[in-house]
């Protein structure tokens, strides 16, 4: 494992004494890095819904709720400038306050939020028809037009009236994949919010405290410290360890639990996938042995990272899923696992035996993403899990999740 120093994770203000994240530069280096993947695929224009793509290209951001309602869509067309239909008011504040973007590409759009108004309304029909008539205004129109995510009966309104319509995900994936070193940056300051909520934890992890009031607690120290969105809180105790749950409950924590964390946040829209495992009060061979296997299995995996490694050789030294009590590698997916991150919680590299093996992907410099690691404990209810976020250097994989993880930490040692 690396021993290099930390990755800067300065202050959150803007200061005149120190180089800090430059955004207009984070601006430039996203849209180009969409425009050059543009310009190589057969597009003439990506048309985008999924808001990651959408922050990524347009360089805006409202508010979470509606980021799962296909209602806010932006244009790229070749050789042109973002073009960007948002909910309601929202264009009017770009056009205020977002001056990197014509504000004449600023447009008040509403397609029906997910069916709610339905297509028989003709929002779909009228949009499709604006967004054509722009593709022939950039001479663009007679080739196929990329679109990342989309409602059926768009997809449909898009192709009855002329439109060939490809998939444009992979070639936005492709152009995220690479972070620049103001996006490192903001991962940086993300995990480094975390490390501090984990401090947290671990005074107040004592018998008595729910695993929601956890959540409650993580959720407020985050916001304080200023994200922008807390996605999910994982927290999983006791005889809810095995198998994982994926979510968190009431349930009461009690003395001799195991109980793992995940803390997925953004700060500036850089997520964290960010897991702890403790033990409260004290801890049973059985917990210790599964948190070294846990470990082992980690750092087996973060010593595999290097540029030019493949992703399958990172997942093969991890168990197999029958290894550790699984049928399958579906049924185990998501515990010996790797995962980029960037804008979205799931970016490429996805790694793990389910799909790596079949086809690996090459590691880069620049690339940054989560590796997890799961070891059920032979008590039968227990378990360890384990997440570090690295980054891949011309030196080596360089950590950013502080948090002591080496060993077992037991909260509150009785």
């Amino acid at each position: 494992m690396t021993s290099a120093a930390p990755l800067p994770a300065p202050g959150h203000m803007g200061v005149d004494y120190e180089q800090r994240v430059d955004f207009g530069r984070l601006r430039d280096y996203r849209l180009g890095r969409a425009r050059a993947s543009l310009e190589a695929s057969e597009c003439g224009a990506f048309l985008l819904f999924d808001f990651y793509n959408i922050r990524y290209t347009t360089q805006t951001w409202i508010g979470g709720a509606l980021g799962d309602k296909m209602t806010r869509y932006a244009l790229l067309t070749r050789g042109g400038e973002p073009m960007l239909w948002d909910f309601g008011s929202a264009a009017r504040h770009h056009r205020l306050f977002s001056p990197w973007l014509d504000p004449a590409n600023c447009h008040a759009g509403m397609l029906g939020m997910r069916g709610a108004i339905a297509p028989t309304a003709g929002l779909m029909e009228s949009a499709v028809r604006q967004i054509k008539g722009l593709l022939e205004d950039a001479g663009v129109a007679h080739l196929p037009v990329g679109v990342d995510i989309v409602e059926p009966p768009f997809l449909f309104e898009m192709q009855r009236q002329g439109l060939k319509v490809v998939d444009a995900q992979q070639l936005m994936l492709d152009a995220r994949l690479i972070k620049s070193s103001d996006e490192i940056m903001l991962l940086t300051q993300a995990a480094a919010m975390v490390d501090g909520v984990y401090q947290d934890i671990v005074e107040v992890l004592k018998p008595g405290i729910r695993e929601n009031e956890i959540v409650a607690l993580a959720n407020k120290r985050l916001y304080e410290m200023g994200s922008d969105q807390v996605e999910a809180i994982n927290a999983v105790s006791g005889e809810r360890c095995n198998p994982h749950p994926h979510n968190f409950s009431d349930r009461l924590i009690r003395p001799g639990d195991q109980a793992f964390f995940d803390v997925i946040h953004s700060f500036n829209g850089y997520r964290t996938c960010y897991y702890r495992t403790f033990s409260v009060g004290s801890a049973t061979p059985s917990q210790r042995d599964a948190y070294t296997k846990a470990r082992e299995w980690m750092d087996a995996s973060i010593n595999m990272v290097k540029a030019g490694v493949g992703t399958d050789e990172v997942a093969a030294v991890w168990p197999a899923a029958t290894e550790f009590g699984f049928e399958n590698e579906m049924a185990a997916f998501g515990l010996q696992f790797g995962h980029g991150l960037g804008l979205g919680l799931h970016e490429r590299p996805i790694i793990s035996r389910l799909n790596s093996m079949r086809e690996p992907i090459e590691l880069k410099t620049g690339m940054v993403f989560a590796l997890e690691t799961y070891c059920p404990a032979d008590d039968g209810f227990s378990a360890a899990r384990i997440e570090e976020e690295i980054v891949v250097t011309d030196k080596g994989p360089r950590i950013l999740t502080l948090f002591p993880a080496q060993d077992l930490v037991v909260a509150n040692p009785y």
